[in-house]
């Protein structure tokens, strides 16, 4: 739900350095008002509702997220996996690190329960990252019965990414 500001109030305080009256130090006041929200019904007609809450800010709902993975469960994670497993190296310092996470959440919601999906930091595991040869991040590589299948390279589209997914599948 969204807030519209109300009015904004500037409140005169006494100075504390000075006893004149006349002197004052000002701050600024923001007031909220909740924004009406429609409620609606099972006959054509709708009405607002006015909520008394002050949210102003809703996280999104997220049934499936890509995990953290470390050097201390790598073996029971990714190599004696079941199914197939994407891993993306990654550190928090990269921009385009960044910029492909909300396509890897896509992915591991797309690709729920067909292959499992986790995030490697780099900064953290620099000794795995060295074992299979990370040179440039992002890095996204796809296992399968524990064996490196496919690597790619770079901030990549979702097109990329889906079709290297679908030949491993």
């Amino acid at each position: 739900m969204a807030t519209v500001i109300e009015s904004i109030a500037v409140v005169p305080r006494p100075s504390s350095v000075t006893r004149s009256p006349l002197k004052f130090s000002r701050y600024v006041a923001l007031t909220l008002k909740p924004k009406p929200r429609p409620i609606f019904t099972a006959t054509p007609t709708f009405r607002t509702a006015t909520r008394t809450s002050r949210v102003v800010c809703e996280a999104q709902d997220t049934a499936v997220d890509v995990a953290p993975i470390t050097e201390a469960n790598w073996q029971s994670l990714v190599l004696e996996s079941d199914s197939p497993v994407l891993v993306q190296f990654w550190a928090p310092w990269c921009g385009p690190c960044r910029m492909i996470h909300p396509i890897l959440d896509e992915l591991a919601k797309q690709y729920a329960g067909k292959l499992k999906c986790y995030k490697l930091n780099t900064d953290e595991s620099p000794s795995t990252a060295t074992r299979y040869g990370i040179r440039s991040i992002p890095t996204v590589m796809i296992f399968k019965d524990g064996d490196k299948k496919d690597t790619v390279v770079g901030a990549v589209p979702k097109s990329t990414l889906t079709s290297t997914i679908e030949k491993i599948l």
